[in-house]
């Protein structure tokens, strides 16, 4: 009877989340999962959960203005992300060749995550909408980036009791990471 019971609080807690009426909240437990990252290998969450803090933002499209802000801007952080422990993984429903150009083309220096399907997205409730494509020049030759879905710029933090402790729906693409660094050290210094 047990078991029954876990299946079903499961189901109406997974249905909950995918209905992404509200997404997670700040003190929710973080969603397990595996994706395909940029350089096409898979990504486990479950390897940094509960040993480093793990930003996890959702962008609506690679190579896209605001986006490509975002990214640079944790690109340029680098360094005070790795010293204040915290491991960024940026979501979007693009496919992995569009990821990989995209890495490419700015220098991103971490990874970039395949959500094609948005399932990653429902699971935290972000919103989503219809893909899309469009066309954009690397090292001169022209490609289409093709993505699946395109998600609502959102960002959460999983603190290092796997739980999520910061989660933001109006991110500003230009200072979502100084955001996200203030929050952290405040952590820090609790």
């Amino acid at each position: 009877m047990k078991t029954v019971l876990y299946i079903f609080t499961f189901l109406i807690l997974v249905s909950g989340v995918m209905s992404g009426q509200q997404g997670l909240s700040v003190g929710d437990e973080a969603p397990v999962f595996k994706a395909s990252a940029d350089d096409g290998s898979t990504w486990d969450i479950s390897k940094f959960l509960g040993k480093k803090y793990v930003v996890v933002y959702f962008y609506p499209a690679a190579m896209t203005g605001g986006c490509t802000k975002q990214a640079c801007s944790y690109r340029d952080h680098r360094e005070e992300l790795i010293s204040a422990d915290v491991e960024v993984v940026g979501i979007s429903g693009d496919k992995v060749e569009g990821l990989k150009l995209f890495k490419q083309a700015e220098n991103l220096n971490f990874t970039l995550l395949s959500d094609e399907k948005g399932d990653i997205a429902k699971a935290f409730g972000v919103p989503l909408s219809e893909g899309g494509a469009i066309k954009r020049t690397v090292g001169g030759t022209e490609f289409d980036l093709v993505r699946g879905v395109t998600a609502k710029r959102w960002t959460f933090i999983i603190g290092k009791d796997r739980k999520i402790i910061y989660k933001n729906e109006t991110v500003n693409a230009e200072k979502d990471t100084e955001e996200v660094l203030n929050f952290i050290k405040l952590q820090a210094s609790k």
